[in-house]
């Protein structure tokens, strides 16, 4: 009895492992049939319609998966796209009935018509479409392909706010050759597929909104149907805030300081020339990025006030310098200088001990009496020998040549101290300038 139940067994086993590949294999052979009954009389350089006058939609949808490159001077973005297309083709439906169920066919592109939609503005050197990917057919005759391309396309970059910029950059797609008469193209959904975004490190995707648009050219009468779609960007400005923003606002706030300088240390004007030069290298950097257009970026508007600033510091040094190192035949310092300069303006820039000396009074220059004494009736009486009349002469000529000496001393020493409240008055005012500069670039940022 044992013996009898293996044998059944054995006989049940040995009918399904006969049976399994045939039941596998028939999905393979109803698929070949289709494809020998659908391409038997078919043709891929006729647009699918069953009357020409009829007019074949296709429906585009885009899936961004990552942007690779945006060249600012060049201005031509590079993208990863996903392309669909759908459309219907008459000649090639089925009965999925008569083969066993099978509603899905994946066959080449190049078997089926397929609509010759090409992105308008590309700006590729070697003119690559799309990858040449298999195709899905339906029973009921929809065509469905997906393929992967990466695009250059032309972009009109703003950079008026770089660092802290946006930019809007269009891919239009449309039918080379169909006219709207023959081919339309509607867009699947109202903006791209952002779900399988890479995150970009320089860019950041605001959004990419589709939209169908109707052009009449002026070289034919027909409509041309297309979609386009914007890609809007902002730009992280975290790496150009650190790498040539701050370095900036740093380097500026040192300019200034060159007045603080003392005039005999000799490196006023070598402190300005360096922060010149400094400043300099920033913009040629940021020259090298940017494209050569009308539009200058906001950083460089910075660079350029900056140097101007410097620069304008540079010349009111050296002639502040003219100023402390003026000599014995100077003249005196006006009295609108002393009253203004050495009283208002040294009080206001805390610079309080220039305003002292400066406010006495001039000694009146002794006369030397070389006619003798008076007495005390108002005659002149000749009462010195020769001796004592050449003494008072030489004693006479010492004290004038002291005070003299004094005088011009005096003389040099209020125009020094007029260089040093011009020095800092001059110091407070670029300290705010650059302040306000700042603050007003970081101000976009925010």
């Amino acid at each position: 009895h044992s013996s009898r139940l293996s044998h059944l067994s054995f006989f049940f086993l040995s009918f399904f492992l006969s049976f399994f590949p045939v039941c596998w294999g028939a999905n393979g052979i109803y698929a070949q049939k289709l494809l020998n009954d659908l391409f038997r009389n078919y043709t891929s350089a006729l647009r699918p319609v069953e009357d020409t006058e009829d007019i074949l939609n296709v429906t585009l949808q885009i899936t961004l998966s990552q942007i690779i490159d945006m060249d600012e001077r060049n201005q031509i973005l590079s993208a990863y796209l996903w392309i669909r297309q759908v459309w219907i083709d008459k000649y090639l439906t089925w009965d999925k009935d008569n083969y066993d169920g099978l509603d899905t066919i994946r066959i080449p592109g190049s078997y089926v018509w397929r609509p010759d939609i090409v992105l308008y503005n590309s700006a590729d050197d070697h003119f690559t479409s799309t990858m040449d990917t298999n195709v899905v057919i339906r029973h009921d005759g929809q065509i469905m392909w997906d393929a992967p391309a990466i695009t250059k396309s032309s972009c009109k970059v703003d950079v008026s706010f770089f660092p802290f910029d946006a930019q809007q950059c269009r891919l239009t797609y449309g039918s080379w050759t169909y006219n709207g008469n023959q081919l339309d193209i509607l867009n699947a959904m109202e903006s791209a597929d952002l779900a399988d975004l890479v995150d970009n490190v320089e860019w950041e995707v605001l959004g990419m909104p589709a939209k169908r648009n109707v052009i009449l050219y002026g070289c034919c009468a027909d409509p041309y149907p297309d979609v386009t779609y914007t890609l809007k960007l902002k730009r992280r400005a975290s790496f150009y805030v650190f790498n040539l923003l701050i370095p900036c606002v740093m380097i500026s706030f040192l300019a200034p300081l060159g007045f603080y300088l003392p005039a005999d240390s000799g490196e006023k004007v070598s402190l300005g020339v360096t922060v010149m030069l400094a400043l300099t290298v920033f913009q040629l950097l940021v020259a090298e990025i940017m494209p050569p257009s009308e539009n200058v970026p906001l950083i460089g508007k910075y660079y350029i006030a900056t140097m101007t600033m410097i620069t304008a510091s540079t010349a009111l040094t050296i002639f502040i310098m003219n100023i402390h190192h003026c000599g014995p035949e100077a003249k005196p310092v006006p009295n609108w200088a002393k009253k203004f300069i050495l009283q208002y303006l040294a009080r206001i820039c805390f610079v309080y001990e220039v305003g002292e000396n400066c406010m006495t009074s001039q000694r009146p220059r002794l006369q030397s009496s070389q006619d003798g004494y008076r007495d005390h009736d108002g005659g002149l009486k000749a009462q010195c020998k020769c001796e004592q009349q050449h003494l008072m002469r030489n004693i006479e000529y010492v004290a004038n040549c002291y005070r003299d000496q004094r005088a011009t001393a005096k003389r040099t020493g209020e125009w020094k101290k007029v260089a040093k409240v011009l020095d800092r008055f001059f110091m407070w005012l670029f300290f705010i300038m650059v302040f306000f500069m700042s603050l007003l670039i970081m101000g976009k940022a925010i």
